[in-house]
């Protein structure tokens, strides 16, 4: 009976220096690091290597925090611009966290680290955008677009009198520098912001595409009336083309006509010629089936030439 207790209490000696044992150790994936705290406060250093670690059992605690580059995507913000120009603005950036430490104490976990994030980008993407025109949020450089269209020239003049200073990159890189030099009281670090999209609100919006749509039907017209014009040309040139083809031929076909009726006078004058009887003969018998046919009847007198070669 004393052997059996015995082996009983080896047995729950066992299991509890395994559920201490396990209590007491903990492994931080490479791809995470982690903190020890005692009661709620943070006791030693972060620990960011990986591996099997150990730590007081029931009395401390380890919290993992993720170490590899995160996101974070920001809402479209109405921002107004220097020249009073209402923006939809949308920014997205990729931060980390390199003092897990000083990020338990400021934010405690993710989820307020990205209202913070909200918080400190926002705010400072709306400094920048506020002190800065339109067209500088817009556009990167005064590169000269290409003109495609006459129409258009009067744009691209209204757009290039406005000369870019700093430009759209330039801002977006002060907005980082700026959020950079704040973040890292929090124990974080943003490794790069940028403006994923810039859109007017849809007040503003609206008069553009009207103002567009109008523009590209004033072009369309542009583009017909000169289409018309040069229709009307090709049309004239066609016309004249083909009076002078017309002209041409029949001049040419008078000339074949007059040479072949010379060449045909002259073939009857060198007939009649030869023998002036037999051509009057065979004229006289031409005029007979001409005009005399079965329903003719021809009162003619006894000595008319009609009837020379009939008697």
């Amino acid at each position: 009976m004393k052997k059996e207790n015995k082996i009983y209490l080896w047995a729950v000696i066992i299991i509890i220096a395994l559920i201490v044992l396990s209590n007491a150790l903990f492994t931080v994936d490479e791809t995470k690091q982690a903190i020890i705290t005692q009661f709620g406060d943070p006791v030693g250093e972060p620990i960011i290597n990986a591996g099997l670690h150990i730590k007081i059992p029931f009395i401390q605690k380890a919290t993992l925090f993720e170490k590899r580059i995160m996101e974070w995507d920001g809402d479209s913000n109405q921002i107004p611009t220097k020249d009073k120009k209402y923006l939809l603005v949308d920014t997205f950036a990729r931060w980390r966290i390199v003092d897990p430490l000083k990020f338990f104490q400021s934010v405690n976990n993710e989820r307020n680290a990205l209202g913070r994030l909200d918080d400190i980008i926002d705010g400072v993407t709306r400094d920048f955008i506020s002190e800065n025109l339109l067209i500088e949020v817009v556009r990167n450089s005064n590169r000269i677009m290409a003109i495609s269209t006459e129409a258009e020239e009067e744009t691209l003049i209204e757009a290039d009198s406005l000369k870019i200073e700093q430009g759209r990159m330039a801002i977006t890189k002060a907005i980082l520098a700026k959020v950079q030099e704040i973040v890292p009281q929090y124990g974080i670090e943003v490794e790069d912001m940028r403006i994923k999209q810039v859109n007017y609100i849809e007040e503003v919006r609206v008069k553009v595409f009207d103002r567009m749509i109008s523009e590209r039907n004033r072009i369309a017209q542009l583009y017909r009336s000169e289409g018309q014009g040069k229709k009307a040309e090709i049309e004239g040139q066609m016309q004249k083309e083909l009076q002078r083809i017309s002209s041409e031929a029949y001049r040419t076909s008078q000339e074949i006509k007059g040479r072949a009726d010379a060449e045909a006078t002259e073939i009857y004058a060198g007939a009649f010629n030869r023998d002036p009887e037999f051509y009057s003969f065979l004229e006289t018998l031409n005029t007979y089936r001409e005009t005399v046919d079965k329903t003719s009847t021809i009162v003619l007198s006894t000595d008319s030439e009609y009837l020379k070669y009939l008697k």
